[in-house]
């Protein structure tokens, strides 16, 4: 996605041993415009699956929307739960049929299945990458050093969340366009969805 169309945003997803962990700052901007300080950049999907994105809050809330109704009605239907490659292919068969007027958003998809955890990531046009961690937004150029250097296979999830709050941390500490908090959405095998909120002492600073 081009910089110039997107909003500020830092957000984070990694895997760890048995779990997946979503993670995102809470400010809403234009450009350099603050628009919100309470910005919801994590949506959860089911039980076992979430979405965090980064782009306009608008388009990111209608493609989480989208998907959670898909995938509530396709498991009513069948009878079964989908898989996380299915909904991470259902979240790039929705970006990619607009692809002519495309969502601003660039999106993670995580969750555990019955294979493990699972992480993904969407451009806006649909293209659709497995990986173990992955940041994206405004703030991503600082967040990835700290991932690069610390990320493990073998966290666990404590250390996987506390590895996901300082990448963020650290964009905030150097992006202006993000900041205000962080929301967390933490899905293990063993102990299914969390939701957490950890409040930054100083807007802007880490």
């Amino acid at each position: 996605m081009a910089e110039s169309f997107t909003p500020g945003a830092t957000v984070v997803g990694l895997v760890f041993k048995n779990g997946v962990v979503l993670a995102a700052e809470k400010r809403v901007t234009y450009g350099f415009m603050l628009l919100s300080r309470a910005g919801k950049k994590i949506f959860k999907i089911t039980e076992r699956i979430g979405i965090a994105a980064a782009g306009l809050i608008s388009d990111m809330q209608t493609v989480a929307k989208v998907t959670a109704a898909e995938v509530r009605l396709y498991e009513l239907e069948k009878g079964r739960r989908m898989s996380i490659r299915s909904v991470a292919k259902l979240v790039s068969y929705i970006l990619s049929s607009n692809r002519l007027m495309p969502y601003y958003t660039e999106l993670l998809v995580g969750g555990v299945d019955n294979t493990g955890p699972h992480l993904y990531v969407l451009d806006p046009l649909g293209a659709l990458i497995e990986d173990k961690y992955v940041t994206l937004g405004t703030g991503a150029k600082m967040a990835i050093g700290i991932l690069e250097s610390e990320y493990r296979e073998d966290l666990s999830k404590e250390e996987a969340v506390n590895l996901a709050i300082k990448a963020i941390k650290m964009a905030v500490s150097r992006d202006a366009i993000s900041g205000d908090g962080i929301d967390l959405l933490v899905i293990s095998t063993d102990e299914g969805l969390e939701e957490r909120f950890i409040p930054l002492k100083t807007a802007g600073s880490g």
